[in-house]
């Protein structure tokens, strides 16, 4: 909420500025701030009411959360409405004053208070009556009573200064009788005044009662608790008029009216003049003394805000913020941008009803800013406030020093019902910016519909001095009971069906004088709008264009051809280079060119007899300074012109000096000329009084310079130079100046310089000398000579030096050496001496020590120097050189610093052996010795994963090697070592690298030969039995020829399989051979083999390992790829050769690659020309083994052969063919029989995979005709192509008759046969293995399955499976034990069939 404002506080004293009317002389508007503060505690109300009507009383409960999470209840505003403020009270007239426009109110003094009476009688609209006791402690009561008023009152009591308050507060009696309308009634506490007032009109001799006659609607009374913090809050209305014209102090409305624009009496109105006391009845309130917290208000008065139609030439004159919010937008969450580091309060949305007040507060905190910041307040997204403020808006602006906050204060004053809609408040500060958006939703008042307007707004004729004016105060003076008369005629709807164009004349119809009160409150009526018939989009309410800029006001018509034309104020606009029109399909452009201030008018379009209009604001840009005024320094005499340029020809500026305006008449000094866009101020003999700032000041900034004007120089022959002397010599100083024989004075240091025994001050014509014998200290300053009579003077400075000096005899160090352990404070002190007080250097090298240093700093005092080490190190060691300079001569000295410290550790220990328990370690001494020798050095080991450290030695040791024991196996170590001096002991080196004390491992095993050749050797062997902590690394094999020592490494790396091959041997030699186990502790003693080896291969026949599903037919489509591998044995290397058909493979055709193990034979895209049976040879020497591998490369097959209709019989068909010529090299699996309507000839599948070459197709529809095609099938698929019947098959309708063949049922039953015998299989250990076989018997036989004659039943290492005669034996993970000979038995009533094989399981051996 707004800042609260003092009661009759004008801020800064300032006076407001209202804009003139165009048509009568301007008049004052009066300025109405509301505060409201929380109320006091709770006083007593009883209310009593003479009809059992319900009436609400609310007590103090906990406020509902409001909108921006306080629940603190936001204070009631007081609703002045539209008649409010015509009638509103002027509190600075004493009540004896007489009116004609109102009778004057008794005013009495009681002593004894009395308490509250509020009384409400059948008032025909609710009242809410807020009664808000006054803060403690009050002085006498405050009694108001406004009985009957026709209209609504707002009743402002300010009582004079009483005495100090009674120790008893009193409360304050309200009483309102018969209100027709909302009667808001505020009362202020009074301030201490010398005596206590009461203003009444009705005597109460009543205690405190609140007395309620049953209205029409409930009477709702609200007592608001006070919260408990203070201060106690006051609801105060503060009604401050505007300032007078220059010379008068107030305006005295004979009315007591407050809304001057409205007043009923605007022609004699009078001001009253300041020092004429006579004329005023009310002393004026002293001004308020200047405070940092005065709040600054702007106050302009639109002009056409108070303007009549007629004079201004438009419809409507109301001043307007924009288009306002859909009622179904209000409800709508509004987008607040996030808080910035500007604003720390932001405005809140609100509700008023029309005729009511409302403040928008921001605050913005100044803590951090240089200057204000600049706040712009808008309405929608584009209308800046700033040029609307007036008699309806006004912004505030204080500033708290104490808080270092600006508050920013929008009021809305006597709301309209268009000043609904969005709001946007901006902050800018350089280049920070900060906004926040808010609502305010305006309600309409409900208009009473027993008022006779033509009465109402008639002006009075009576013989008074305002007669012909609009006479408001005969509804205030009328007291009577007042008579519904019911109008003749309803003017109310003659007005809203009336065309604007209308008003005027149906005013004068019906003897309505008011025209503008009349369009006010008719504009408040609620009235359906017609739509246009003649416009399809109307213009908008309100356009806005900058000054030089331009407009488009466009209008969409409903009928292009209808005549348009355009009108500003109610003339006509003819087409000019400023006014061009445009048309763009419907629509009707008005382009208004360089808009100037003249374009602020109201415009219209007429297209036939309707017309819409609309309001254009131009704003003028500001005046900004383009070129700033230059600083001008000159002499007497002279001429002074400052030039300044803007960015507006003809713009109007204003020149000061000194902040105050300079005069320009034709007397003045000053002269002002401009051309375009530059100014000057010139002044042709410039005087020592012009001296001074001088600003222009535009409407968008100022620029100031300064202008200084001296005195004409003396000439100077010879200045007083500036001088040097030592300390003790003699001092002169000389000038000479014309003209000569001018006295003058002599100062040192701004003191007077007398002549006495060691200063001679000798003058001669134009000399002038100064003469000092043996100079000191003391002598030194700023010397000046002034002559007398002129302004200017001769300076010059002297300087007194003396050489410095270092006094290092006063210290007791040997040598100007001093010695400090590490980790001390060292501060050394020397004496020094010299003047001026020398620069003194500490330099450890190259490096300058400097004062500022955090550890090693050096410091200076007019007596000595010192050099501080706040925590000596030994990098701190050395000598430090100390100069010293002044301007006499340059001296220095060393000293130099020694750091004892601990020895740096040693270098990290290396492990040089290790053992089972033990290692050997060494270590180089530490770099630095701490400037004391090594005594000894500690040793400590841990393990590895622990953070324990052990000492393993407790006298010193002497030497840099150590050799620890007792460790455990396997256990990783580390090591560290400390070095010890005199000083102490060191740190700990870093830890050594982790070393496992290990034992080899023991020698490998069951070393034999796996293969022989002519020149390589295999061996083979088990690991070690015993391998130890350290693991094993690798074997290292080595061989020699039998019946020498000579011992050959065959591998250089070491091997981790447990198999390696010697190679290179010479053929038939006789080997020796050994194996050694390798681990980090060493190599193990080798294990050989006992007998030699000779070198020749053995011959091993071939033997081809067929894979399983190359046992029977291997099957592949046509473009598919073919690869098959082929394993055999066989040493040495077998010979491979492959046939097909009894003929060489064709290598074009077939790709084949032989191996030492293997052949493969690869196809990329198969053929058929692929298919046939291939045998594989394999040769060792006269050993042979061979294969045959059956690869069929398969096809889709061809069109079955002559299909053919054998019979037609009902909705039959019999259908006959043979199978295909091509089979695809495939057995057919199956045919599709498909049939078509001759009429339609779409195909549908009647069958599919069907097995035999004759079917007959049934439910066929009798009198249609079909064909029919059949496709072959086979393990690939469908035949591309189908074979169609020739001839069709008409189902003939009933009549014929078809004779059944009789058919003998074949017998399919037959006895179990085995069509695919069980085959002798190789099996893996560990891998699963399967069986099949293949069964054919009707009934379907029992299948069992037997191992060596023993049926298999219920192990749960064999699955059986048997589908569609298919029968399966699944051996799982088989070993040696599982192999043996199987049978698989085939049982049914018609017999039994039996199969064997032979199944062995091979164990792989290891490689």
């Amino acid at each position: 909420m707004p800042e609260p404002t003092k009661k009759d506080e004008t801020p800064n004293g300032e006076k407001e500025s209202v804009a003139p009317d165009s048509s009568e002389a301007p008049m004052p508007t009066p300025e109405i701030s509301l505060e409201v503060s929380p109320p006091p505690p709770e006083q007593p109300v009883e209310t009593e009411g003479k009809d059992p009507q319900p009436i609400e009383v609310i007590k103090p409960v906990q406020p509902e959360p409001v909108e921006n999470g306080s629940k603190e209840p936001e204070p009631e505003a007081v609703v002045v409405g539209a008649k409010e403020q015509v009638e509103s009270v002027n509190s600075e007239v004493k009540e004896e004053a007489p009116s004609p426009c109102s009778p004057p109110l008794p005013a009495t003094v009681k002593e004894e208070a009395e308490p509250v009476v509020t009384e409400v009688n059948q008032p025909p609209e609710p009242v809410v009556t807020v009664v808000t006791p006054p803060p403690p402690p009050p002085p006498e009561p405050v009694v108001t009573d406004v009985t009957q008023p026709p209209e609504p009152v707002v009743t402002v009591v300010t009582p004079p200064p009483p005495p100090p308050p009674p120790p008893h507060p009193e409360p304050v009696v309200t009483e309102v009788t018969q209100l027709p309308e909302p009667v808001v009634t505020v009362v202020t506490p009074p301030p201490p005044h010398p005596e206590p007032v009461v203003t009444k009109v009705t005597q109460l001799p009543e205690p405190v009662v609140t007395v309620v006659t049953p209205p029409p609607q409930p009477v709702v009374t609200l007592v608001t608790p006070p919260p408990p913090p203070p201060p106690e809050p006051v609801v105060t209305v503060q009604v401050t008029p505007p300032p007078p014209p220059a010379g008068l102090e107030e305006c005295v409305c004979l009315c007591k009216c407050t809304n001057m624009c409205m007043c009923i009496c605007k022609n004699v109105c009078v001001y009253i003049d300041k020092d004429d006391d006579a004329t005023t009845n009310t002393p004026s309130p002293p001004p308020p003394p200047e405070d940092a917290n005065t709040a600054k208000k702007l106050s302009i008065e639109l002009p056409n805000d108070s303007v009549h139609v007629s004079a201004m030439g438009r419809k409507d004159s109301v001043w307007s913020l924009g288009e306002g919010q859909a009622p179904e937008d209000l409800d709508k969450p509004v987008d607040t941008p996030p808080l910035s580091s500007l604003l720390i309060e932001r405005p809140q949305g609100g509700s008023i009803t029309v005729g009511g007040d409302i403040s928008f507060v921001a605050k913005v905190e100044a803590q951090d800013l240089l200057r204000k910041p600049t706040i712009k307040w808008f309405k929608g997204k584009w209308m800046d406030l700033a040029s609307k403020t007036g008699k309806h808006l006004q912004l505030k602006e204080t500033f708290d020093r104490r808080t270092k906050i600006h508050t920013f204060e929008m009021h809305i004053i006597k709301a309209k019902d268009n000043y609904a809609g969005n709001y946007r408040c901006e902050v800018t500060y350089k280049d920070k910016f900060d906004s926040c958006s808010f609502d305010l939703e305006v309600k309409e008042l409900e208009q009473s519909q027993s008022v006779d307007i033509r009465s109402a707004f008639k002006r009075s004729s009576e013989g008074h001095e305002d007669a012909g004016d609009l006479d408001f105060s005969g509804l205030l003076k009328h007291r009577e009971p007042k008579q519904d008369e019911t109008p003749e005629v309803d003017v109310w709807e003659i007005l809203k069906s009336a065309r604007p164009d209308q008003y005027e004349k149906i005013a004068f119809e019906y003897g309505i004088t008011d025209l503008r009160g009349l369009l006010k409150r008719l504009k408040k009526t609620k009235k359906e709008e017609k739509k246009s018939e003649a416009f399809a989009k109307k213009l908008d309410p309100a356009y806005q264009a900058d000054k030089g800029g331009k407009i488009r006001l466009v209008v969409d018509l409903a009928d292009p051809t209808v005549e348009l034309k355009w009108y500003k104020n109610g003339q006509e606009i003819r087409p000019t280079p400023k006014f061009i029109f445009e048309q763009k399909g419907t629509q009707r452009i008005l382009v208004i060119n360089n808009c100037g201030l003249n374009d602020d008018a109201a415009y219209s379009v007429a297209a036939g007899e309707e017309k819409c209009t609309t309001e254009l604001f131009v704003k003028e840009l500001p005046v900004k300074i383009t070129k700033g005024i230059e600083a001008v320094k000159t002499t007497v005499n002279e001429r002074i012109e400052l030039e300044c340029e803007v960015s507006e020809e003809g713009a109007q500026v204003k020149w000061c000096k000194n902040g105050v305006e300079v005069p320009t008449g034709p007397r003045s000094r000053y002269r002002v000329k401009s051309d375009g866009l530059k100014h000057w101020l010139i002044i042709d003999d410039a005087s020592k009084e012009d001296t001074g700032t001088f600003s222009l000041m535009a409407s968008g900034g100022t620029s100031e310079a300064k202008v200084q004007v001296e005195l004409k120089p003396l000439k100077i022959i010879q200045d007083l130079q500036d001088m040097t002397v030592l300390l003790g010599q003699p001092l002169k100083m000389h000038c000479e100046i014309f003209p000569g024989n001018v006295p003058g004075r002599w100062y040192r240091n701004g003191q007077l310089i007398q002549s006495n025994d060691r200063i001679n001050i000798l003058q001669r014509a134009k000399n002038h000398r100064l003469e000092i014998v043996n100079s000191t200290l003391h002598d030194a300053g700023d010397y000046t000579f002034v002559p007398e009579g002129y302004s200017q003077s001769l300076c010059a400075k002297i300087h007194i030096v003396d050489p410095p000096r270092v006094h290092l005899e006063s210290l007791n160090f040997p040598d100007n050496t001093v010695t400090i352990v590490a980790g001390n404070k060292l501060r050394v002190e020397i004496p020094i001496s010299g003047e001026p007080a020398p620069r003194v250097v500490w330099m450890k090298g190259e490096r300058v020590i400097l004062d500022s240093g955090h550890r090693v700093r050096a410091e200076t005092f007019p007596d000595h120097t010192s050099l501080t080490i706040d925590i000596a190190e030994k990098e701190d060691t050395g000598n430090y050189k100390i100069v010293l300079q002044n301007e006499a001569g340059e001296a220095g000295a060393s000293v130099k610093v020694k750091v004892v410290d601990i020895p740096d550790p040693p270098e990290v220990p290396l492990v040089t052996e290790v053992g089972g328990d033990w290692c050997s370690m060494t270590w180089e001494p530490p770099i630095y010795d701490g400037g004391s020798p090594i005594l000894g050095y500690f040793i400590e080991r841990k393990k590895k994963q622990s953070s324990r450290w052990m000492r393993l030695n407790f006298d010193l040791n002497k030497e840099t090697t150590f050799e620890p024991k007792k460790m455990i196996e396997g256990v990783p170590y580390e090591v560290r070592v400390f070095a010890v001096n005199a000083i102490g002991v060191s740190k700990p080196s870093e830890p050594s690298k982790a070393f496992v004390p290990l034992a080899v491992t023991s020698e490998p095993t069951m070393l034999v030969v796996d293969d022989v050749t002519d020149t390589t050797v295999t061996m083979k062997w088990r690991p070690p039995d015993t391998i130890g902590a350290a693991g094993l690394d690798g074997y290292l094999v080595e061989y020699c020829i039998e019946g020498t020592d000579d011992w050959r490494v065959t591998n250089k790396e070491l091997t981790e399989k447990t198999k390696y091959t010697i190679t290179g041997l010479p053929p038939e030699a006789k080997i020796l051979v050994r194996v050694r186990a390798i681990n980090a502790a060493g190599a193990s003693t080798p294990r050989t083999l006992q007998h030699s080896i000779l070198v020749k291969e053995v011959i091993e026949p071939p033997k081809i390992r067929i894979p399983r599903h190359l046992k029977q037919t291997y099957t592949r489509k046509v473009g598919e790829a073919v690869n098959l591998v082929i394993p055999f044995m066989g040493k040495p290397r077998p010979k491979v050769s492959w046939l097909k058909e009894g003929q060489t493979v064709d290598p074009t055709q077939v790709t084949i690659r032989n191996t030492d193990c293997d052949s493969i034979i690869f196809i990329r895209k198969a053929e058929r020309k692929h298919s046939g049976m291939y045998d594989m040879k394999v040769e060792v020497e006269n050993h042979v083994d061979t294969a045959i591998v059956d690869i069929q490369i398969v096809d889709l097959p061809g069109p079955p052969q002559c299909v053919k209709i054998d019979e037609v019989w009902g909705g039959n068909v019999a259908l006959d063919w043979t199978p295909p010529k091509d089979n695809g090299n495939a057995a057919i699996t199956g045919y599709t029989i498909q049939k078509a309507d001759k009429k339609t000839m779409e195909w549908y599948t009647c069958i599919e995979h069907y097995h035999r070459t004759c079917i007959t197709i049934t439910e066929l529809v009798v009198g249609n005709e079909y064909y029919f095609r059949i496709y072959s099938e086979n393990m690939v698929g469908l035949s591309e192509g189908a074979t169609q019947t020739k001839d069709s098959a008409l189902i003939v309708k009933e009549g014929m008759q078809l004779k059944n063949p009789e058919y003998i049922d074949h017998d399919f039953k037959e006895p179990p046969k085995f069509t695919q015998p069980l085959i002798n299989t190789f099996a893996i250990a560990g891998y699963n293995a399967t069986l099949n076989c293949s069964v054919r018997a009707n009934p379907r036989p029992k299948v069992i399955w037997m191992k060596n004659k023993i049926a298999i039943i219920d192990d749960p290492r064999y699955r059986m499976f048997s589908n569609q005669g298919v029968c399966t034996l699944e051996i799982r993970k088989p070993s040696p034990y599982d192999g043996g000979m199987y049978s698989c038995k085939a049982i049914n009533d018609l017999g039994d069939a039996l199969v064997e094989c032979k199944l062995e399981v091979k164990v792989p051996t290891q490689d």
